[in-house]
């Protein structure tokens, strides 16, 4: 581990950015040229202590997890991502298909939907990245681990998962996400993510195995519209709109509502019930 490179180098991204290239408010008084350190630690969700020793030599030996969190609070590119984690003395992250890596320009993207429900996800259906309406929304989809990171294993094993939607709906979304499993599976081979989680599911799930041979491949809903069962809200009926990063095979997610109608006054009064 280069304690002195890793600093610096920490220190120097951190002075190249701006509150608003990240999503934070200026402030009136601001004297500080770029991120204050707190600013850095509250955006990797770690504690102010744990970063500044970092950037003082003196911090622990940080795991990729921690790094990973770094890498996306300081927008880091996927060059300066690999030279992080080798400056931690760690093995740079395998750039494979399933892209967990949310690159700069898609986290300026997300920074500028504060108020929005909008979430980042891979192809494997890993949700990366969450704004806090969506989280509200949708509850903290980048909590899950193993193969439950993958919205379409937890829709074919969980039931929670699907009481999140009506009944009536079901049968278009297990066709809609096994659709888009397979879309990546056949363009990312089978060491991909998304076969992985594929041949998981074909084990476990006689539901999903009926509807992976049906070779569906059309993974739209009718009119990208959604309805959400929200546990203090009720139903919610949202449009969603996706914005595709190919580099990375990772798309965009912006749920919005139809001005005046009840959903839309529904989406507003989520920071209320989730405070």
């Amino acid at each position: 581990m280069d304690r002195a490179g890793l600093a610096e180098f920490l220190t120097r991204r951190r002075d190249a950015l701006q509150p608003e290239d990240v999503g934070l408010p200026r402030g009136a008084r601001r004297r500080t040229t770029g991120l204050r350190r707190e600013e850095v630690a509250l955006l990797a969700g770690m504690s102010t202590d744990y970063y500044s020793r970092l950037e003082q030599q003196r911090g622990p030996h940080p795991s990729d997890q921690m790094l990973a969190a770094i890498a996306r609070a300081l927008h880091l590119s996927l060059a300066e991502r690999d030279h992080l984690f080798l400056l931690a003395g760690q093995n740079t992250p395998r750039r494979a298909a399933r892209g967990d890596h949310v690159t700069p320009g898609m986290m300026r993207i997300i920074d500028r939907l504060g108020d929005t429900p909008a979430m980042v996800v891979n192809s494997a259906g890993e949700t990366l990245l969450q704004t806090a309406p969506a989280t509200a929304l949708l509850g903290d989809e980048t909590a899950h681990t193993g193969l439950a990171r993958s919205v379409t294993y937890r829709w074919f094993t969980d039931a929670g998962a699907r009481a999140k939607h009506p009944v009536d709906d079901h049968a278009i979304h297990a066709r809609a996400h096994t659709a888009r499993l397979r879309t990546a599976a056949t363009a990312e081979g089978p060491t991909s993510r998304a076969a992985e989680v594929a041949t998981a599911l074909l084990a476990v799930s006689p539901a999903f195995a009926e509807h992976w041979s049906r070779h569906d491949v059309d993974t739209t809903l009718p009119d990208q519209r959604k309805r959400l069962l929200h546990p203090e809200l009720g139903l919610i009926e949202v449009h969603c709109q996706t914005l595709l990063d190919p580099d990375q095979s990772q798309f965009l997610l912006v749920y919005t509502a139809t001005p005046g109608s009840e959903s839309h006054q529904k989406l507003a009064m989520l920071a209320a019930v989730s405070g």
